[in-house]
């Protein structure tokens, strides 16, 4: 009975209303008297407040954000070729420059100031064209020397091809073409065979030694060139100095490719590293066609000279040489490596001991350098990761902290004896011996306790058990420890913030030997 008498007269409300509003719109709707629990009934329901406020609502809208003049909106976008603000006109919304004038050429200062303007518009153009938004301050001196490497060695494995080919030429009145075809088929297929035994044999090297096995590498490429700008002299030796000449390349190809990826990784500071592995291909084709315009020019000067043609290549191919190689050397230089190597970790932990920070990655990649020469001889007491050596002599500190070993230690410290064949020199140094879970925490901290050891034992020393008449060996291990164990949170904290990366150690195939404890 209740929801019969609300039917109605809700029904009764609709349709009044709805007369008052046609014959009435502007008045406001007034509510009727009566019973309080009828009183919602009686309003109109949403959809028709919505559709009778709808065109008034929109037309007072549209007269609130119409503006009367010309607005700029207080919002400006930030892209390559400058700085741009929203601008309202009255009728459209348009993006304006705002640092930049319009040409005009009314007058010379006006000519100057629009070339200028343009002459910065194409570079940042060229710029974004080859580098990537976001780099690291060091990248654009490494693309400088980049592009003095790729220009000069794109110059010269032009001048080694011609020389091929004239050398093909010359043993062509004396050899079939199908022999003239077995011999590039046979010298591709050694290539290629040599960089698979190459790479599979230096296949941690390229991350714990990137830079010396680049430019290692690029010298061997080098020498490559050399060896195939001597095919004309010697066209009869053709398919074995070709050979000779693509196994160099090959393997060094094959170093390219392996540590391009961590090169690249160390410039993605916002973890663009594709972005940044494309924008190293564009660089490489252009600055590779500037190094074939440069031999084509070369070629063009001397076309009517074919003896200075043909001895061209021997002049410039020192030059170019030391050109490339110092573009490589001046350009790795400029790669800081995030990673952490054994090298790279002991450099930090002797900085932090002796002056109570850490490096950042740059302060560590100069003090690295290429490391062409082990500098463990030069050091007091140098250090190793790895196992014992038995054909070497053992000294009885060593057996005495295996002994030692409990099952909670996941790595042991102690001296080795180590003897070098074309020194004919005994070196004493110290061993750290990771056991097999060890974690990349377990690793900081042992190399951290073998600095520390380092820097107490005594100079000078030559015989392990020389150690204990000077201080007492188990002693100073249990204090060096504790300093490790006191430094670990606050030296993994300093190296996170610099950008080291502290989740994974790499290490050589030697370094990676595990010992195994055993529970008798």
């Amino acid at each position: 009975m209740q929801s019969a008498l609300r039917i109605t007269t809700s029904n009764s409300a609709f349709s009044s209303s709805s007369q008052w509003e046609r014959q009435n719109k502007t008045q406001t709707f007034l509510p009727i008297k009566q019973n309080p629990c009828f009183r919602r009934t009686i309003e109109p329901p949403n959809s028709l407040k919505t559709s009778f406020h709808f065109e008034f609502e929109e037309e007072k809208l549209k007269k609130e954000l119409e503006p009367i003049t010309p607005t700029l909106l207080p919002v400006a976008i930030r892209q390559s070729d400058g700085v741009s603000r929203y601008f309202w006109d009255g009728n459209d919304l348009k993006l304006v420059s705002i640092d930049q004038k319009p040409f005009c050429f009314d007058n010379f200062d006006d000519l100057v100031d629009g070339c200028r303007r343009f002459i910065k518009s194409c570079s940042l153009g060229f710029r974004n064209f080859l580098l990537p938004r976001e780099i690291n301050e060091n990248y654009l001196e490494y693309v400088k020397w980049k592009f003095l490497h790729r220009v000069f060695s794109s110059a010269l494995q032009v001048l080694a091809t011609q020389a091929m080919f004239r050398a093909i030429g010359i043993g062509y009145a004396r050899s079939l073409p199908s022999a003239a075809a077995l011999n590039w088929v046979l010298k591709d297929g050694l290539g290629r065979l040599s960089r698979c035994i190459y790479t599979a044999s230096l296949a941690s090297a390229f991350d714990t030694n990137l830079k010396r096995v680049r430019f290692s590498t690029s010298v061997v490429f080098s020498l490559s060139i050399g060896v195939e700008l001597m095919t004309p002299a010697f066209p009869q030796y053709f398919l074995l100095l070709a050979s000779i000449a693509n196994i160099a390349k090959q393997i060094s190809l094959a170093c390219y490719l392996a540590t391009g990826t961590a090169v690249h990784r160390s410039f993605a500071v916002a973890d663009n590293l594709g972005e940044v592995s494309a924008k190293a291909q564009i660089q490489q084709v252009c600055f590779d066609n500037l190094g074939l315009m440069l031999a084509a020019a070369l070629n063009i000067m001397l076309k009517n000279n074919q003896r200075l043609q043909a001895g061209l290549p021997f002049v410039v191919y020192p030059i170019f040489t030391a050109i490339d190689l110092y573009g490589i050397y001046q350009s790795l230089n400029h790669v800081h490596l995030q990673t952490l190597t054994k090298d790279r970790l002991e450099i930090i932990m002797d900085t932090w001991i002796k002056l109570g920070y850490i490096p950042s990655p740059a302060e560590v990649s100069k003090k690295e350098g290429m490391n062409f020469f082990s500098c463990k001889g030069r050091l007091k007491w140098p250090i190793r990761i790895g196992s014992l050596n038995p054909r070497c002599q053992i000294p009885q500190i060593s057996m005495m902290a295996m002994r030692s070993l409990s099952k909670d230690d996941f790595y042991f410290v102690c001296t080795e004896v180590s003897f070098h064949k074309f020194q004919r020199t005994e070196t004493e140094g110290i061993l750290l011996c990771l056991r097999e879970g060890s974690s990349t925490s377990d690793i900081i901290m042992g190399l951290l306790q073998a600095c520390y050891i380092r820097e107490r034992l005594p100079c000078g020393t030559k015989k392990g058990e020389e150690i204990l008449e000077g201080c007492d060996w188990f002693k100073v291990v249990d204090e060096c420890k504790q300093c490790a164990k006191g430094d670990m949170k606050l030296v993994n904290e300093k190296m996170v913030e610099l950008g080291w990366a502290c989740k994974n150690i790499l290490l050589t195939t030697d370094e990676q030997t595990r010992f195994s404890f055993v529970n008798s």
